[in-house]
């Protein structure tokens, strides 16, 4: 499976990204910068947490008019799987790929810590590995992770088997307790927490492996 990590001003977890693509994979992932307008031929693209533009007028806001992201939308009508991961998500959100938006966390502080995913839609590429209420112990980090939609699109969204994770224990206000969603072709995954920092016994966690290793028996 051949793979890409974007990397923006402000991108801090494309090494932790980098490293759980290559363990799970035993390939390199190319490494492409957001001014650049092309990509290579690869099954993944991911868009890793951190902080895209210092997170100025709205987090993802700038990061979503980046050149590379027409190739992104491009290759996400294709087929191409695209997966954003916190500060990823945001900018999936912003540039319409994914519905909705990441507001400020209900108590107006940055969280970092252990929390508990539950697993909604396991017909994925992203989840096919899991079991439907499946519990994965990961890690959030972040300021704006408050998941919000409008009544009518959150109808949709829940309607359509459109989200993946749920929190069993909200951490930020997030509508529905959503931690990821979908869109509606599910090639296209944006989630919150971080499970590329749960994938070796050092990280506290091994949970985060199985999406890594559920989108690598799709595409291989």
């Amino acid at each position: 499976m051949r793979s890409a990590i974007v990397v923006f001003p402000g991108s801090n977890r494309e090494r932790d990204a980098a490293l759980a693509l290559e363990r799970a994979t035993g390939r390199k992932p190319h490494i492409v910068w957001h001014g650049d307008s092309t990509l290579p031929d690869v099954d993944l693209i991911l868009l890793p947490g951190g902080f895209s533009y210092g997170d100025y007028l709205r987090t993802g806001a700038m990061a979503a008019y980046a050149p590379i992201m027409n190739e992104i939308k491009a290759r996400a009508a294709k087929g191409v799987r695209v997966w954003g991961i916190c500060n990823g998500f945001q900018i999936l959100c912003e540039s319409g790929l994914l519905p909705g938006i990441l507001l400020r966390n209900k108590g107006l502080k940055f969280i970092c810590k252990p929390v508990t995913l539950n697993v909604e839609n396991t017909d994925s590429d992203f989840t096919r590995l899991c079991r439907k209420g499946q519990d994965l112990r990961v890690v959030v980090a972040h300021g704006d992770g408050n998941y919000f939609a409008e009544a009518n699109a959150l109808a949709r969204i829940e309607g359509e088997g459109q989200v993946a994770f749920r929190y069993r224990e909200n951490p930020n206000g997030s509508v529905n307790d959503i931690a990821g969603i979908f869109n509606k072709e599910r090639n296209v995954l944006g989630m919150m927490p971080h499970p590329e920092d749960a994938v070796e016994p050092l990280h506290g966690s091994t949970d985060g492996k199985i999406l890594f290793d559920s989108i690598v028996q799709a595409l291989a």
